[in-house]
This record gives C-alpha cells, sequence and structure tokens, in this order.
C-alpha cells in the first residue's frame, strides 16, 4: 500500500507546504536523508492556536498540544514530499520537538507523542524513530510547538 493510500485509509490529507517565515526552506534533501525546518502548526495558512502549554488556566492543555504537534507532523511530511515527490520508501529517523510551556510544566514527551505516534500509524515499522522532546520559553509566532524530523529515503 503506497503511503497516499495509508493516509487516505486514515482519513488524512497532506497540507500544502507552510511558507517559511524568515530565510530558510522548509526542506533539503542531502544524500540519502531529507531534513526538514522546524513546522509550526498551521492550518490553511494560519496558526491552529498560540500561546504556551501547561495544566493552569488561560495555557494550551497537553491534549491540545498533542494534537497541534500531530499537525506539525503533517506540516513535515509536506515538506518531505516537496523535495522527494513521494513518501513512498520513506524511514522516519529522527523527530525533534519543541514546546512552549510554562516553567512547571514536564509533559513534554507526551505533548510530542502526538506526532510520534501519527507518524507510527501512517509509516507502520517505518515510522519507528529516534526522538527529543525539549520544553522551550517561546516559539516563532507564539505557537505551542513545533516538530521537525529527519528522513531517510530507503529506495
Amino acid at each position: 500500500m503506497s503511503i497516499d493510500d495509508r493516509l487516505a485509509e486514515l482519513g488524512l490529507a497532506l497540507p500544502d507546504v507552510a511558507a517559511p517565515v524568515a530565510a530558510y526552506q522548509p526542506a533539503v534533501r542531502s544524500g540519502q536523508y531529507v531534513y526538514t525546518a522546524g513546522q509550526l502548526p498551521f492550518v490553511d495558512g494560519t496558526l491552529a492556536t498560540v500561546g504556551k502549554v501547561g495544566t493552569e488556566d488561560g495555557l494550551v492543555d497537553p491534549a491540545t498540544a498533542a494534537d497541534l504537534a500531530a499537525t506539525c507532523a503533517l506540516n513535515a511530511l509536506a515538506a518531505v514530499r516537496s523535495v522527494t515527490g513521494t513518501l513512498d520508501g520513506v524511514r522516519i529517523v529522527k523527530v525533534t520537538g519543541f514546546v512552549a510551556s510554562n516553567p512547571s510544566f514536564t509533559g513534554q514527551p507526551a505533548v510530542l507523542n502526538g506526532a510520534s505516534e501519527l507518524l507510527g500509524r501512517i509509516f507502520g515499522d517505518a515510522g519507528t524513530h529516534a526522538r527529543s522532546a525539549v520544553g522551550v520559553a517561546v516559539l516563532p509566532l507564539d505557537a505551542p510547538v513545533e516538530v521537525e524530523l529527519i528522513a531517510e529515503l530507503t529506495d
């Protein structure tokens, strides 16, 4: 089954590649690897939500942030496809996620599970990856989550 077929089976569609918000490329291929820039949770060109992640009132709740991390992962896959033409034969090697969070929040790994679990559903074993989940004070445009990935082209 192709990755496009798998996406359709899951009820997912890759978005258009998010336009860079500064001087960089959304993805760059080097040999058999594709490195994405950090992808924000853009939906139709607009951030889905803004703010810090935490458990206090007024903050983005962790479950919503996990959904946003999945959105970031879809945006990263769109960036990969923009330089490869297809996601068939792609293996996800590494995911790095950043969570703009309240200083007392320590649930960054659970937030990034939103991206990791989505990649597993899409790619199966080829979606199993190494990962870093990092809490930060602020992200570009006040986004709650940012995800970047490294993909290997196996075909």
